[in-house]
């Protein structure tokens, strides 16, 4: 936390600001929060999340409001403060722009990204780990001083997360490649589902789960996102085009082999390339199945036997049998410790399979 003192201002008080000052509240940092709508201030302030009373000039602001006011509320912000600025937009190229219009000088203004959020929205989703670990984007621009770059990577740090400094154009299409475009995708697949007989969705396994899971997300704040970052979104989103033409064409012939099996041998490609836990390269893991009651404890009793076995459980998902009293439980290991997984659940009377 070296360099960072405090007040710090967080503008914003939603799921990212409000995490923000939890994070920061753990380290006796003094927040101040501020807030168009009252009552998520005044809810930030009772889980501790800062004060909505504080009266000394910040050190930093951070701004953490919807995406198409992020622009003006940092050009206010360096106008009637002293402070280095920030903000936590998940498109950098708009608030810059923006920004440039309202403000003559930028040099107290650095753009950043944490790579850290939920389905869910407002002060009450917040926690203060939410940025443990996680990636947090620093995107200086030509003109931003040094000190201000620093800055915003104590605060980084401060919140546990650890920092990769990119252009603001490279981010954008970073962003565009590991976010939005899956956003989208995931919304597409369940648009599908809104007019299916129920018939249809009886059969619903972890898959679509898996697919859909994100389209959850609040639509109008991801109109913005999306709009936002439209120039790096429409060069992935004509390649996805492409390759849907070429799925659509094999489609067409009596023998489509060998072009869907490339469409989906490269997809197998794009997967393993992206980073495992912690950030770490990308491992093959083995699965081991376990059938397990849906009664209270039993997710419990798996995982107080999966310890007993010296296993670590890398990841684990959960798939739930439609009209069975059962569910299943897929444990991920590392190749090697799936024999001792297995052997242990089975003398203790789990139901394995791989």
């Amino acid at each position: 936390m070296s360099g960072l003192r405090g007040p710090v201002r967080v503008v914003g008080a939603g799921l990212i600001g409000t995490s923000i000052g939890l994070a920061l509240a753990r380290l006796g940092v003094v927040v101040e929060l501020v807030d168009a709508n009252p009552d998520n201030a005044l809810m930030a302030e009772r889980i501790g999340a800062g004060s909505r009373l504080v009266q000394i000039e910040p050190q930093l602001v951070v701004v953490a409001v919807p995406p198409d006011h992020v622009g003006a509320v940092i050009a206010e912000q360096l106008a009637q403060t002293d402070a280095v600025v920030t903000d936590a937009a998940s498109v950098k190229s708009k608030p810059l722009t923006d920004a440039r219009l309202l403000a003559s000088d930028l040099s107290r203004y650095v753009g950043s990204h944490p790579m850290a959020g939920s389905e869910r929205n407002g002060p009450l989703a917040a926690r203060a780990d939410l940025f443990d670990g996680a990636t947090w984007a620093i995107t200086p621009h030509s003109s931003s001083s040094p000190e201000a770059v620093e800055l915003v990577r104590c605060l980084a740090e401060a919140c546990g997360a650890r920092t990769v400094e990119l252009s603001v154009e490279d981010h954008d299409l970073a962003v565009a490649r590991v976010s939005h475009l899956p956003q989208l995708m995931s919304s597409l697949a369940a648009g599908t589902l809104v007019d299916a007989p129920n018939s249809h969705l009886q059969l619903s396994g972890q898959g679509v789960r898996d697919v859909t899971r994100i389209a959850a997300g609040d639509p109008g704040l991801w109109t913005q996102i999306v709009s936002a970052n439209s120039a790096a979104l429409t060069g992935l989103l004509e390649q996805i085009r492409d390759e849907l033409d070429r799925v659509l064409v094999a489609l067409g012939k009596e023998e489509a082999g060998d072009e869907l099996t490339s469409v989906l041998a490269r997809g197998v490609s794009g997967a393993i390339r992206v980073p495992g836990k912690h950030g770490t390269p990308h491992i093959e893991l083995v699965s081991v199945l376990v059938t397990i009651p849906d009664r209270p404890g039993q997710l419990a009793r798996l995982f107080n036997d999966a310890a007993a076995s010296g296993a670590n459980v890398e990841d684990l998902r959960i798939d739930h049998s439609p009209g069975r009293p059962v569910g299943e439980v897929e444990l991920l290991v590392k190749p090697g410790s799936d024999d001792q997984l297995t052997e242990t659940l089975t003398a203790r009377g789990w139901v394995v399979h791989r």
